[in-house]
């Protein structure tokens, strides 16, 4: 500890001192003319009616504070300018393992309404090391003290202080003291202290959203499987795709709704998450409108991009896709919706409507499809039904709970409050465009093995296999997203003066749900390999078995740094580095191309999922770039904005 520290420490220590025996207004005057913050004056709020003075300047100056006259009796401080004595006063700065604080009883001059043996016995003993410690901890001052006051028999009561030096840093909300390591920082290793918990209870809900969403089109296939009728199962099958197709234009909107929502909740700006939440539903509105017009206006058109002119299942598909069509608005209003809570670091709620609209749906399923004799468009109404009953319940807590108002859905915001979101949506459709391009050349792909469909059968049960862990890694992908963006912001607490978040804490945070995302990344690959024999059985083909066989191992053995690609893309979402995240993408769907034309002559569909592996691989180098080069939270980047 160098000397002007140890000098800064000891004037905090002191300052401590004096508030614990008077009031809080005071030392902070004093400590901030410690700091070289000018002037500071307090009055004190107990029985001597104190008044605490402080006058200083830098820290490279010589801060000082003379003379401070506390009620009816003072307590007297010399100069701190390296060691100089004033007026018969004691050095405080002459020890350099304890300080010495005389007060006289004598000082207060004529008044002698309180001796110090009354004062003794009414406020020294009122005003214990708890007191000191917690107005040390209102100081900031991240030191251990041990302290202690006696009292001698005539007339000076003593305050010895020793300071040990720790190492100073900004511990994260979510933080706990056991996670810390020897040196202060916050361990990348889950050990299941209050940030893991914290994490875990923003997890579990959303992993179970993620889990129940796809249960919406399963339930309809379900269903309409029902009616044994192949034909209305294809017909479902190719007006749900496009759909599906047309409905992902939008997808945007979620992520940067909750990137943005979480930095305004982290400021504590109430406006400014009404206003995030706002422009999300006026943008998510007029494109909903236009996705309706087009899937309303040329269903034909867009049938005819997976079905042939004339196709016998047109007549089931038709009419489940102008249902479907109205679905747009709901459906973009509960996603909006859903990152909003997501925003605000409630997932709970979410889930809560996703399990009623699943079970609304699963519910007038079989009464339209078969009591009520509608069949195919029985199913699209169910669907349409829990759609809205889904809108509508976000719609009524977001007003609820005061996250939006009714004036700022009919105002249109200025171009200048919208260019985040639409800058972040623009960054973020390239990426899904490269997404699709991606999995569409492996379809391709995949169909050109065989004529015999051994191969895309063996390629789906592949997919199921990924889909067991990969709905877990993808909800904490969404974590990510919202926590990260809420940790940046640094925050003071209003009565305690303690600073929470900033870069340092988001980085603690990002390492720890990297090594989440590994163990459980390497975990879920662990179970997918022993459950291989158990989902090989969906098939009664051998050939579909054996060709399965190596796609499902490489695609458990992906698992380990999926759980690293993931979240690394989360957490890009997090901190606003869309355009990046993009970018990358964009490089690892050209890799991925360029494998799937050398690959797959050499083994097959084995080379198919070699070629995913090359995609998730330079994805990864892109989530390695970013977290330690060119990333807001990269080692240099940190340090850089803390010099600033």
């Amino acid at each position: 500890m160098n000397s002007e520290t140890s000098r800064v420490n000891k004037v905090l220590v002191l300052a401590a001192v004096l508030c614990s025996y008077h009031n809080v207004a005071g030392v902070q005057s004093f400590a901030g003319a410690a700091k070289g913050r000018g002037i500071g004056i307090g009055i004190g709020h107990h029985k001597s009616n104190s008044l605490g003075l402080g006058l200083g300047g830098g820290i490279k100056n010589a801060p000082f504070v003379r003379d401070a006259t506390v009620g009816d009796f003072g307590m007297r401080m010399t100069s701190l300018r390296g060691g100089e004595q004033d007026e018969g006063g004691e050095d405080v700065l002459a020890g350099v393992e304890g300080v010495e604080v005389d007060i006289s009883g004598d000082v207060g001059g004529e008044s002698e309404a309180q001796t110090l043996d009354q004062y003794n016995e009414e406020v020294v003993e009122e005003y214990t090391e708890k007191i000191i410690a917690e107005n040390l901890k209102l100081l900031g001052l991240n030191d251990t003290i041990s302290d202690t006051i006696t009292t001698d028999d005539d007339e000076t009561p003593t305050v010895e202080v020793t300071t040990t030096t720790t190492t100073t840093t900004t511990r994260s909300v979510a933080a706990a003291p056991a996670s810390a390591t020897t040196n202060g920082e916050i361990s990348s290793w889950p050990c299941m202290d209050s940030l893991d918990k914290r994490l875990i209870k923003i997890a579990l809900p959303c992993i179970a959203n993620f889990a129940i969403n796809p249960l919406v089109g399963a339930v309809d296939l379900f269903w309409i499987n029902r009616m044994g009728n192949t034909l209305a199962v294809a017909g479902q099958a190719a007006a749900n795709q496009i759909f599906s197709s047309a409905f992902w234009l939008t997808s945007f909107l979620p992520s940067v709704t909750a990137t943005l929502v979480a930095k305004e909740k982290a400021k504590g700006d109430e406006e400014g998450v009404q206003d995030a939440i706002s422009q999300a539903l006026i943008v998510g509105f007029f494109v909903a409108v236009i996705g309706s017009s087009v899937v309303l206006s040329r269903p034909d058109s867009l049938l005819s991009g997976v079905l042939k002119e004339g196709a016998p299942a047109r007549e089931f598909a038709r009419p489940y896709l102008l249902i479907r069509g109205f679905a747009f608005l709901p459906s973009l209003f509960s996603l909006i919706g859903f990152s909003a809570f997501r925003g605000v670091m409630d997932t709970v709620t979410p889930l809560k409507i996703s399990l009623f609209a699943n079970l609304m749906n699963a519910v007038l399923d079989p009464f339209l499809i078969f009591n009520a004799g509608m069949g195919v468009t029985g199913a699209a109404l169910a669907t349409l039904g829990a759609e809205v009953s889904s809108a509508v319940l976000f719609m009524y807590l977001l007003f609820k709970k005061n996250l939006i108002v009714a004036k700022k859905l009919f105002r249109m915001p200025k171009l200048e409050k919208l260019l985040p979101l639409l800058q972040g949506g623009a960054a973020l459709q390239l990426r899904n465009f490269a997404l699709n391009l991606t999995f569409l050349a492996v379809t391709r792909v995949t169909q050109s093995i065989d004529d015999t469909g051994v191969a895309a059968a063996a390629h789906a049960m592949a997919i199921q296999t990924f889909q067991i862990g990969g709905i877990v890694l993808l909800a904490l992908s969404t974590v990510a997203q919202f926590v990260v963006p809420g940790e940046m912001v640094e925050k003071v607490d209003e009565v305690t003066g303690e600073k929470t978040g900033g870069l340092l804490a988001a980085k603690a945070v990002v390492n720890r749900l990297m090594t989440w995302g590994f163990l459980l990344g390497s975990a879920l690959g662990l179970l997918q390999v022993a459950l291989i024999p158990t989902l090989q059985k969906a098939s009664p083909v051998m050939e579909v078995r054996q060709a399965a066989r190596n796609p499902a191992l490489l695609a458990s053995l992906y698992q380990a740094f999926n759980g690293l690609v993931f979240i690394g893309e989360g957490v890009m979402v997090g901190t606003g580095s869309f355009l990046q995240l993009s970018l990358s993408t964009v490089i690892a769907t050209f890799g991925t191309i360029i494998a799937l034309k050398k690959l797959p002559a050499m083994y097959g569909l084995t080379g198919v999922w070699m070629s995913f592996g090359v995609f998730n691989i330079l994805r990864l180098i892109g989530v390695y770039i970013h977290q330690n080069v060119n990333g807001p939270l990269a080692k240099s980047k940190i340090e850089e904005a803390m010099k600033a």
